[in-house]
């Protein structure tokens, strides 16, 4: 499989209504984060995800991909990435649907296994505050470039991910660093949010491609 299945797949294994007060623009940001979870629960947008490398302590971007996104909470999403490849990453609340256009491949999984304490839980899958207190440990982390950063910790100890840095604005999750446990990190920045969009159900089935080779894991 292409190299770079494998960082589709960290975002959902390790790989927006925001319907909120204009008050929780100066609240603290995991207060922010809460109530977004809380207050929000479909959405579309559009991504940007940039690997970063650190070499000699200086951060560099070694790769760059584009896409976009809908959700609708818990644990329905569409995570398609358009440039420099396409690969979809799907969930219909039951199973994840990981396929990649070049290949004709489709790897499917258990949804709750894939998830667990990673991002794609934390954005998509948790069905409010309360659920998202089971599987991460939250700290405010502070003001930087114009963002409120929290910090999420995976409580699971098989996570690949370290922890998950979030920046809010306004009451949205707009820049997300994704650190694994190697050192390397991800950054997702997430623009043009439309707030509870109609969203037909059969927009989260998914139909496997005439050919695709499919892997059951």
């Amino acid at each position: 499989m292409k190299k770079h299945t494998s960082m589709m797949a960290k975002l959902a294994a390790g790989a927006m209504t925001f319907a909120l007060v204009p008050a929780l623009a100066s609240a603290a940001a995991v207060e922010q984060f809460k109530a977004f979870v809380t207050n929000n629960k479909s959405a579309r947008g559009e991504f940007t995800q940039q690997q970063v490398k650190v070499v000699d302590g200086v951060s560099k971007i070694s790769k760059t991909a584009t896409g976009n996104f809908i959700f609708a909470r818990p644990g329905k999403f569409v995570w398609a990435y358009v440039k420099p490849y396409e690969q979809i990453l799907q969930a219909d609340g039951d199973k994840l649907y990981i396929y990649d256009k070049d290949l004709n491949q489709v790897t499917i999984r258990p949804l709750g296994n894939a998830l667990g304490s990673s991002p794609a839980a934390i954005l998509f899958g948790s069905a409010g505050a309360a659920d998202l207190d089971k599987n991460f440990s939250f700290k405010e982390v502070g003001n930087k470039q114009g963002l409120e950063w929290l910090e999420a910790t995976p409580k699971a100890k098989d996570t690949q991910f370290e922890h998950i840095g979030i920046g809010m604005k306004d009451g949205l999750p707009v820049a997300l660093e994704l650190r694994d446990n190697f050192g390397q990190f991800s950054v997702l920045t997430l623009k043009n949010l439309e707030k509870n969009p109609t969203l037909k159900p059969d927009q989260f089935k998914f139909v496997v491609p005439a050919g695709a080779d499919v892997f059951r894991q």
